[in-house]
């Protein structure tokens, strides 16, 4: 019983309707609360700046680390 249920399941599944995508796309599409001008700006220059201190805090550290290991091991 399960293998039937299987094979109708692998033949209902290998059907696409294209129409019936597009339609459910854009309705998922509809319900999407599209950010304005101002707020896609602001956190566009949020995340920059986050990837700017994180990088430089990176870079500072593994200078620490380099200079540290230069001092121990000459």
């Amino acid at each position: 019983m399960a293998k039937k249920e299987e094979a109708e399941s692998q033949s209902i599944s290998s059907k696409f309707d294209v129409q019936g995508f597009l339609k459910e796309t854009k309705e998922e599409l509809d319900k999407v609360v599209w950010p304005t001008r101002q707020q896609l700006i602001s956190e566009s220059v949020a995340v920059v700046l986050m990837v700017v201190l994180s990088t430089t805090l990176i870079y500072l550290v593994d200078n620490f680390f380099g200079w540290a290991s230069r001092q121990v091991f000459g």
